[in-house]
Parts: structure tokens; C-alpha cells; sequence
């Protein structure tokens, strides 16, 4: 076990009964799934299902799980960044990492509230202060790069004259 997980761990048996709260599962030879704290799944690129031995399936499995607890965040940028410098710096064997599951929701919701301010014709900056939220903050949500919640989500909605709705998805 590498020096970093020894901080948290005294022994390998303890990380290894150790319950993370993300959880990795072998999907195939060269693909792992892994479903972070907050639900969202990530797919890593990684050889351990082609190890023979189960106990080190296992334990890289469980290296996964903890660089994932480790690194979670709201950010998923900088959570993924993370995530790659660590299980390189941990040994973990792999050749990529998926930018999880809703990365595609976020994608698509800000593409949406830029093409209705833009419709509008009403700048970033007075959206944002409308709906008293940091400019930054909105031109990474126009982008799929920041995750946001529903009281942000339905104040920026409200501004631009709009509502949240659940709708079914177009196939």
C-alpha cells in the first residue's frame, strides 16, 4: 500500500474492510463502472478485471473506491482531475476515465438557459445578478461545467421568465 493511504489506514486488512461510499465493479477485462457518493457513474478504463488473483481485484477495486471518496466533489472538473493524478500516483493500471453520467444533462440544460437569455437578448451579467448568483458561476453552468441545484436552477428559470418542468426524454 502506497505511503498516502497509510495516513488514513494502519494496516492493508483495514482499508480493505474499510466501506467506501462509492462503490467499483468490474464490468469487463478493461472496464470498470463506479458509482460516486452522489449517485452519478463513472466508467474507468482499467485492466483489473484481467487480474487473476481475486484478492488483487479486490484490492484495486477498492483503491478505486477510495481515490473516488477521496476526491468527490461538487466540481466534477476538478473532481475528475483529481481522480486521474491519483490513480496514477496510487498504480492503478488504466487508459481513461468517462466524465460520469450526467455530464450530458448539464450539457444540454446550459445550452438551453444560453440559447432562451440569448433569445431574450439579456447579458450573463444581469441574469446572474437577477438571480444573485456569481457571473462565473452562471457562464460554467451555460457550459455543462458546474453542476447546479434546484433553488439555482429555478431562480435563473424565473429570470428568464421560464419554468422547471419534468419532461419526458426524446428518443
Amino acid at each position: 500500500m502506497k505511503k498516502e493511504n497509510k495516513k488514513f489506514f494502519e494496516s492493508e486488512e483495514e482499508f480493505l474492510a474499510f466501506d467506501f461510499k462509492s462503490k467499483a465493479k468490474i464490468i469487463d477485462d478493461h472496464m470498470v463502472e463506479v458509482v460516486a457518493p452522489d449517485g452519478e457513474v463513472f466508467f474507468v478504463m482499467a485492466q483489473i478485471g484481467i487480474y487473476i488473483s481475486e484478492e488483487t481485484r479486490h484490492y484495486q477495486l477498492h483503491l478505486v473506491e477510495w481515490i473516488f471518496d477521496k476526491n468527490f466533489s461538487d466540481d466534477k472538473e476538478k473532481m475528475t482531475d483529481n481522480i486521474w493524478r491519483d490513480l496514477l500516483l496510487n498504480g492503478v493500471t488504466f487508459k481513461g476515465m468517462s466524465s460520469g453520467d450526467r455530464q450530458g444533462q448539464r450539457t444540454r440544460i446550459g445550452k438551453k438557459i444560453r440559447q432562451i437569455r440569448e433569445e431574450k437578448g439579456i447579458e450573463a451579467k444581469d441574469i446572474a445578478k437577477l438571480a444573485n448568483i456569481d457571473a462565473a458561476n452562471l457562464s460554467r453552468i451555460e457550459q455543462g461545467k458546474y453542476s447546479v441545484g434546484l433553488d439555482i436552477l429555478s431562480r435563473i428559470a424565473f429570470v428568464l421568465g421560464c419554468q422547471i418542468d419534468i419532461v419526458p426524454n426524446q428518443m
